[in-house]
């Protein structure tokens, strides 16, 4: 190969590198300064989508799931959760982030996708709830079967599937997917579901099965909210 020749090969090579380099940077999350214990403001790397939280927003504990609507352990999880956060709605606030293990579970961060897009409609917990409710329906179906499952559960909520179906693949849900993986990341999230309380890691919640032990989890909150000083529901 002659000089010129090597000249150009290591051009382009440098140009290739510079182009991996910079695609695989360009959807990195930057958490320098976010304060990942708190409900997350929408921003330009989470697409411009806050954190979606059931109950009292403002409340001096807050209760996060990082969950992956695929995941079996977060299917046997939901009700109980449902449950205890219902019961406390009034007092405290849940947050659900989305911590999709794409290699495990293929349909998992598409899901994840068909909640965000109903929440930029105003239905994303009422998709969250319909998506583990059904996930042994949907959770083995092929990629080309799944957007007509996720887009039937939307008509089901009275969302306009159109919008809803154009969102599923918009820049602004997969950022806001990547943006609550880093955050997952950054406080140590290796599994799911993983439950934090007031970012504290909640290894007290299961039973003997391993699986989220309603009473367990309803004690766990009641004391921390009788701890931040707030009042229990009249029944408790």
């Amino acid at each position: 190969m002659s000089k010129k020749a090597w000249i150009i090969f290591a051009a382009i090579c440098v140009a290739l590198l510079a182009g991996l380099v910079y695609f695989s940077s360009k959807d990195r999350v930057n958490l320098d300064g976010v304060d990942v214990n708190a409900v997350q403001k929408p921003n330009e790397q989470s697409g411009n989508i806050a954190d979606h939280v059931f109950g009292k927003v403002d409340s001096k504990v807050m209760f996060v799931e990082y969950g992956d609507f695929q995941c079996p352990g977060c299917g046997s999880a939901y009700a109980p959760v449902k449950e205890v956060t219902e019961k406390y709605k009034d007092q405290l606030a849940f947050v659900f982030r989305n911590f999709p293990l794409s290699s495990l579970h293929p349909n998992a961060r598409a899901a994840a996708a068909a909640a965000e897009s109903a929440g930029l409609q105003g239905k994303y917990w009422e998709m969250h709830d319909k998506l583990y409710e059904n996930q042994n329906t949907w959770g083995s179906v092929s990629a080309s079967e799944r957007t007509d499952f996720f887009a039937t559960y939307a008509q089901e909520l009275g969302i306009k599937v159109d919008q809803f179906k154009t969102d599923l693949a918009s820049t602004g849900v997969n950022k806001k997917i990547n943006y609550d993986q880093a955050i997952g990341k950054k406080v140590g999230v290796n599994a799911t579901p993983t439950f934090f309380l007031n970012g504290k890691k909640m290894d007290n919640i299961y039973g003997a099965n391993g699986s989220v032990d309603q009473e367990k989890l309803d004690k766990v909150i009641a004391d921390a909210l009788k701890a931040a000083g707030i009042e229990l529901p009249k029944d408790k």
